[in-house]
């Protein structure tokens, strides 16, 4: 088991946010749920480049500049039982033209009054409000069989 680092990444624009719709990836462990954008930081890269370079690839999107949001940890996460590392981003200073057919699921400018009542992740519920007040925290997440079993989430 290891640590995969990550970073997930949330766009915003006009009272809505750039939200996939995870429905296209064989085998994926967000299969049918909501999610921001992004992915697993390479070796050499930093979270910040990450986040640029995984918004590029999923959304066609170039981000100019990007606020820290927070950081949460998941352990044992996935099936093989590494923990997950994620940095969280937002940005509302991006251009480009969004991408018509990404790889991983549908794309949707959803309003943010309305992102929680899509199909998110349990402890997605806890820290979105914190990020849409614009509230750094740190969290800790522990999911089995896809089920929050406990958190602990702090501002900063």
């Amino acid at each position: 088991m290891k640590t995969i680092e990550a970073t997930l990444v949330y766009l915003f624009k006009d009272d809505k946010c750039l939200m996939l719709y995870r429905n296209k990836k064989e085998n994926d462990l967000h299969e049918g749920k909501w999610n921001g954008l992004g992915g697993k930081i390479e070796v050499g890269e930093s979270p910040s480049e990450c986040a640029i370079r995984e918004v590029r690839e999923e959304s066609g999107l170039e981000i100019s500049s990007l606020k820290f949001a927070g950081h949460i940890t998941f352990p044992a996460f996935d099936k093989e039982g590494n923990d997950w590392s994620v940095f969280i981003f937002t940005s509302n200073d991006f251009h480009g033209k969004l991408s018509e057919n990404p790889d991983e699921g549908d794309l949707h400018w959803i309003d943010t009054d309305k992102i929680l009542q899509l199909n998110l992740w349990e402890g997605d519920h806890h820290f979105i409000p914190l990020l849409l007040s614009k509230k750094l925290f740190l969290g800790k997440f522990t999911y089995k069989d896809k089920r929050l079993l406990q958190y602990t989430l702090r501002k900063i």
